[in-house]
């Protein structure tokens, strides 16, 4: 790209922050308003491309629509200049933090109770964006993204679709979108994705941070998407026994191969979520118990290393007591010829929308700084490791010698480049051990030959034990027998939870805040005053993690509607020459009525209106008088002035208990 220094005359261009198979994304500043934004613009070997230029300014289109505190904002869009070529842009919220992908892929360990909160704030902004029309479709740790300040921002509209477009069903284009590992089975088949299609993706994800993994593996695309048609996935709990039994439940749920079956909403999810994060019984609990039991037992459960299609597949395997209960070989074999169908339709989608994989050229990173290589790797999606090599040359220590694989050889976005970076003879290089555990990275520095000094303990939301930094910091070259100080986390903090029933709202919420604990608030009528806290989840004296969710029901009194009885002042309106309504049960009545009286006033039942003072009748009976009046009512009848008008539905008065 031409060294364009300002974008649109309005936005300076900086670095490069992150790029993706269909655009790049740039540091930059309004210079307008003087603040830092980032700079989304289509690559300029897709400018002439028709259906990325679409993509990309239908993301401008969904994007900007949105405006929720968990997504990304867009603040403009617009179209340039560059290298001969016109590129559109999106100026977007500028976000410093790291996504969830690079989070896993770095180790990071997630708790549940973290796992809950990312996931909720995700579920927050899908609930929003569905209500306002907009799928997503591509929902993957690499489009989540955690702040510095630990907010989520989910990102990344560009194959977003409108609910209300039916004319771009998947099957008219045959185009498979979204990433493999977290495709649902409905979009690995080349169906129109909706908003459940998200909720299975948002399964996945939970999946992959409860466990270090997605649900599915395999040696190809094809063969995880298809996974995701016809395989159960393993239960999280079956990798990791501590993940507590509401999480199971809530994931196999949201992994359901029919829409039906899984939540209908994300806000259905988000509140299962809630609930297990109180420790209350969550709702998927009935609906996927069946399920976990046959993927526990019996169920065909299929390796998940291979590729689909094989024929050793062990839930089409015959054995004798098959034979002994009728199974035709014929199934099997039709069985077989589905897999491979399936198989053959999904990897014709793939491979026709993507090109297969997505590919990254090696830099040539021989002669730069350790440093500059290893940014070098991960803006293109590569994992640097470092490795060390002696030299005598003053002027190569620090610098890469040589790399492994090669410049320009093609490898899968997220594979590892290993790099040797030169060091003074005898020097050694400090190993990385942040996200490792206290005793392996004590164990990994002994074996470079170098001391472990002071370990720092400090609060932190990583589990205990887990390494927070290094001093030196990994990569360093140090000489041997050097001395390198750990920081390690004391884990997430416990607080015991107040006793707040009884309490206000307001003083409930402020005690909450001031222990570090967050609060949920659910108002529902009840047998206290208004703004009382009635009920909370946990209990008084409980203890838990720093930062968890304590929930709170709070008193709302109901609507007044009045018990059907009251006759107002005296008996009613009087006989005069005002106006009154005869109101019936306030239904769906529209049947006008004559009502006379000598004061003004309403009649809100089927009552005798014999009165003379002004009031409400909200009884049963006639209504009389001599001069024109409404009747609303929602029963059928005629008020002549002396005759009886007819109120059906008055009990529905009655207040609901």
């Amino acid at each position: 790209m031409s060294e364009l220094q300002l974008l649109g005359d309005r936005y300076e261009l900086g670095e490069v922050i992150g790029r993706g198979g269909m655009a790049e994304v740039r540091r930059g500043r309004d210079t307008r308003l003087g603040r830092i934004v980032a700079l989304k613009m289509l690559r300029v070997d897709h400018s002439t491309d028709a259906t990325f230029q679409a993509r990309f300014r239908r993301e401008a289109q969904s994007a900007a629509s949105l405006n929720h505190r968990n997504i990304v904002a867009v603040y403009d869009t617009g179209e340039d200049m560059i290298d001969g070529h016109r590129i559109p842009y999106i100026v977007m919220e500028y976000v410093e933090g790291q996504t969830l992908r690079e989070m896993v892929r770095d180790q990071v360990r997630f708790l549940p109770e973290r796992s809950i909160e990312v996931l909720s704030a995700t579920l927050d902004a899908l609930d929003y964006s569905h209500r306002a029309g907009i799928v997503h479709r591509d929902i993957k740790p690499g489009n989540i993204m955690i702040t510095t300040t630990g907010e989520v921002k989910v990102m990344d509209f560009g194959i977003a679709r409108s609910l209300a477009d039916t004319g771009m069903a998947l099957t008219q284009t045959a185009a498979v979108v979204g990433t493999a590992q977290y495709i649902s089975p409905e979009q690995a088949r080349g169906e129109q994705a909706d908003a459940r299609s998200d909720l299975y993706a948002c399964g996945c994800v939970l999946y992959e941070l409860l466990t270090g993994r997605p649900p599915f593996i395999g040696e190809s695309l094809v063969s995880v998407a298809v996974s995701h048609v016809r395989e159960y996935a393993t239960p999280p709990s079956a990798l990791d026994p501590s993940i507590p039994p509401e999480l199971d439940a809530i994931v196999m749920k949201a992994l359901a191969k029919g829409r039906d079956e899984r939540y209908q909403s994300a806000y259905e999810m988000r509140a299962d979520l809630q609930r297990a994060a109180a420790g209350l019984p969550v709702a998927a609990y009935a609906d996927t118990s069946a399920a976990t039991q046959l993927m526990a037992g019996g169920a065909p459960v299929y390796d998940e290393t291979q590729v689909a299609g094989e024929d050793t597949l062990e839930g089409d395997e015959i054995d004798e007591d098959d034979e002994a209960k009728g199974v035709s070989w014929w199934a099997v074999a039709l069985g077989s010829l589905a897999v491979l169908a399936i198989a053959g339709l999904v990897g014709f989608l793939i491979f026709r929308n993507s090109g297969g994989p997505p590919m990254v050229t090696v830099p040539s990173l021989t002669g730069e700084t350790r440093e500059v290589a290893e940014e070098m790797l991960t803006d293109r999606g590569l994992v640097p490791a470092i490795d060390s090599q002696e030299t005598n040359d003053a002027d190569q220590v620090g610098t890469v010698l040589s790399q492994d694989p090669p410049p320009n050889e093609q490898l899968e976005e997220g594979s590892t480049v290993t790099i040797a970076v030169g060091v003074e003879p005898d020097m050694v290089i400090v190993p990385s051990v942040v996200g490792r555990t206290q005793e392996e990275a004590e164990a990994m520095i002994q074996e470079e030959g170098l001391n472990v000094g002071n370990v720092s303990r400090e609060d932190s939301d990583r589990p205990e034990g887990e390494v927070l930094e290094t001093d030196p910091e990994g990569g360093a070259s140090v000489e041997p027998d050097s001395t390198v100080n750990l920081t390690v986390s004391t884990g997430v903090q416990e607080i015991e939870v107040p006793g707040l029933v009884g309490e206000s709202r307001e003083s409930a919420e402020a005690e909450l805040d001031r222990r570090g604990l967050n609060v949920q608030v659910i108002t529902e009528p009840a047998d206290a005053p208004e703004g009382q806290v009635f009920r909370q989840s946990p209990e008084e004296g409980s203890s838990i993690d720093e930062g968890g969710t304590v929930i709170i029901w709070v008193a709302e009194q109901p609507e007044d509607q009045g018990d059907g009885n009251e006759g107002g002042d005296g008996n009613g309106d009087g006989n005069g020459n005002g106006n009154g309504n005869d109101g019936g049960d306030n239904g769906g009545g529209g049947d006008q009525g004559d009502d006379t009286g000598t004061d003004e006033g309403t009649d809100n039942g089927g009552g005798d209106d014999t009165g003379t003072d002004e009031g409400t009748d909200n009884g049963g009976g006639d209504d009389t008088g001599t001069d024109e009046g409404t009747d609303n009512g929602g029963g059928e009848g005629a008020d002549d002035g002396g005759g009886e008008g007819s109120e059906s539905d008055w009990n529905s008065q009655t207040p609901t208990p």
